[in-house]
Order: structure tokens, then C-alpha cells, then sequence
């Protein structure tokens, strides 16, 4: 079986990496590969048209294959809340939580994330076109193999971008360096409130394959729990991760990621948050009308989410 995630040097969808390379998915029978595809929705589409059996993302990109949540559903979190960062150049001397410093500005976005970026611009009050905001992916991310977040960094670095909005992963690499500040971080309450529950992190997979083979629906859930439990009560296990799958730089920052995200790995996914996730759909003008808790997640599973 194959499980995507649209950047693999991250911390963003970690749990679900993590269950693959610490054996989790093997403890429960599946022979698991893990692929990266970016960006998201070539991700979901590889999972409607099925080539990809799993996907680990942003809830909402799922609307970007299955309108309507027609077709997939939602088996568990990955992490809680919205995970990406607003990093800007050092230089400009930004205040965290001043959004405004965006006006005028070249911001760096992968396509999917950006959705939460522009409905956060929208909640502040900043119109892109209207207030100079250029928002567009970095040249050069949607190469083979290319972290949006490193890659993202990097152009920082060389000036190509005033800034961009991705993974902690980038943030961090861009921090360390000088190079860039955090700006805007809704998970942490800096930014617009209604942006810290725009989505979050989720394992998707669809309709059919919870069919056909609910035991491996099942068995994909546990593992994702259990590399959860693993990664929160002992982070160092991230390394073991990071040395077999990232670059050098990046493989000693991620146990240190790992450990700050660590309590919001857990797989619950609660009507509230659901609830949230579908109005925001809805003011991006990807959903339509009411859409009931159980058509969005796999709710027969979520007796594993506190096991």
C-alpha cells in the first residue's frame, strides 16, 4: 500500500512518516511505502483515481478531489489546529502578529496551503491585489523531491521572497540562519484567532478502500496512534527518523519540532473542529450547504483515536 504526503522534510504530517518508519504500520499487517507527491491536490487526486491509498495532509485539501466530501473521509488527526508559519525577512524587522507587514510584500505559498494564508489575509482586513501581496509557490519548489518549507527558506536567503508561509521545518532552518523571524503562528494564538482551526493535519483515505478492507482502515489508524503515543512520550525517536529521511541540517532540528508539537499529536478529531474546517470550505468557495459530521469522518474508528 502507498501513503502520500506533499513534503516529507517537515514536521507537519511527522506522525504519519513516523508510523511507516518506526515499524507501526507493519505491527498492524500493512506493508506500507511512503511517497512523497506535491503538491496536495495531485496528492488526493492520486488517491481518487487510485494510485495512492492514503494520504497525509491538510483536512481540507480533500475537497480538492472529493467536492462535497463525495468519495473520502477523514480517519484521524495528525496533529491539532493549523500548523503552518508566516516567516518574513529578518531585515524588515516585522513584530510577531503585524499582518500588515504583508502589504506590498512577496510572500511564498504551495498550493493548498495558501488557501489558509489567503482566508487568514481575508480575516485581517488585507486584500492581496487591493494592498500589493504577492502571493505565489517559490521557483523551483515543485521540483521532484523539493521541501516547500527548506526550499522556501532558501529562496528567503537569496532574496527571492520577502517571505513565505509553510511548515515549522522552514521556519526553523530560516530562524537559526539570521536569515528570517516568525511573524504570524495560529496554532500559537499570534494572528488572526479564527485561523488557529482553519484545518489541520489528517489521514485520508477513501470511501471505497474503508469498504473493501475496513481492517486495514483500522490497522492504519492504530498505527498512526501509536506512532502518536511513541513520538509524545519520547521524541528523541524523531532522529531515528530524520537520520534514514532528511538532509543532514535538517535531521538534527527535528527531534526539537517533534518535542514542541508533541501535544498536539493526538488523533481525535471533534464535531467543533469539524464544524470549523467546513465553514472555512465554505468561505473559500469549496463547499456548499451543510455537510454532516459522519460524511466527513470515518466515525466507526474512532473508538482507536484514545486507545
Amino acid at each position: 500500500m502507498r501513503i502520500a504526503v506533499p513534503d516529507l522534510v517537515s514536521n507537519s504530517y511527522f506522525p504519519a512518516v513516523a508510523a511507516v518508519e518506526l515499524g507501526f504500520f507493519k505491527a498492524q499487517g500493512i506493508d506500507m511505502e511512503l511517497e512523497m507527491v506535491f503538491p496536495i491536490p495531485k496528492a488526493m487526486e492520486g488517491l481518487r483515481d487510485g494510485s495512492i491509498d492514503f494520504v497525509a495532509g491538510p483536512a481540507h485539501a480533500t475537497l480538492s478531489a472529493f467536492p462535497g466530501w463525495d468519495g473520502a473521509k477523514l480517519l484521524a488527526a495528525l496533529s491539532q489546529h493549523t500548523f503552518w508559519v508566516l516567516v518574513m525577512s529578518a531585515d524588515l524587522g516585522v513584530q510577531p502578529g503585524d499582518v500588515e507587514a504583508v502589504k506590498g510584500r512577496r510572500i511564498g505559498a504551495a498550493p493548498g496551503p495558501d488557501a489558509a494564508f489567503r482566508a487568514l489575509l481575508t480575516d485581517a482586513g488585507i486584500e492581496p491585489d487591493r494592498d500589493g501581496v504577492t502571493l505565489a509557490p517559490v521557483p523551483g519548489s515543485g521540483e521532484p523531491g523539493v521541501s516547500f518549507g527548506v526550499h522556501a527558506a532558501q529562496a528567503l536567503e537569496n532574496g527571492m521572497i520577502d517571505g513565505f508561509w509553510a511548515n515549522a521545518m522552514g521556519a526553523e532552518v530560516s530562524v537559526r540562519s539570521g536569515i528570517g523571524s516568525v511573524v504570524l503562528d495560529p496554532r500559537q494564538g499570534v494572528g488572526p484567532l479564527g485561523a488557529r482551526d482553519y484545518t489541520f493535519a489528517a489521514l485520508v483515505t477513501t470511501d471505497r478502500l474503508i469498504e473493501d478492507s475496513p481492517a486495514t482502515a483500522e490497522g492504519a489508524v492504530r498505527a498512526v496512534v501509536e506512532a502518536q503515543r511513541a513520538l509524545r512520550a519520547d521524541p528523541s525517536r524523531a532522529a531515528d527518523v530524520g537520520q534514514r529521511l532528511f538532509p543532514s541540517d535538517e535531521a538534527v532540528l527535528i527531534e526539537e519540532l517533534v518535542r514542541r508539537d508533541a501535544p498536539y499529536y493526538t488523533a481525535g478529531i471533534s464535531p467543533e473542529s469539524v464544524t470549523s474546517l467546513n465553514e472555512f470550505c465554505r468561505n473559500l468557495g469549496r463547499l456548499s450547504g451543510g455537510v454532516a459530521y459522519e460524511q466527513v469522518v470515518a466515525s466507526r474508528f474512532a473508538h482507536l483515536w484514545a486507545e
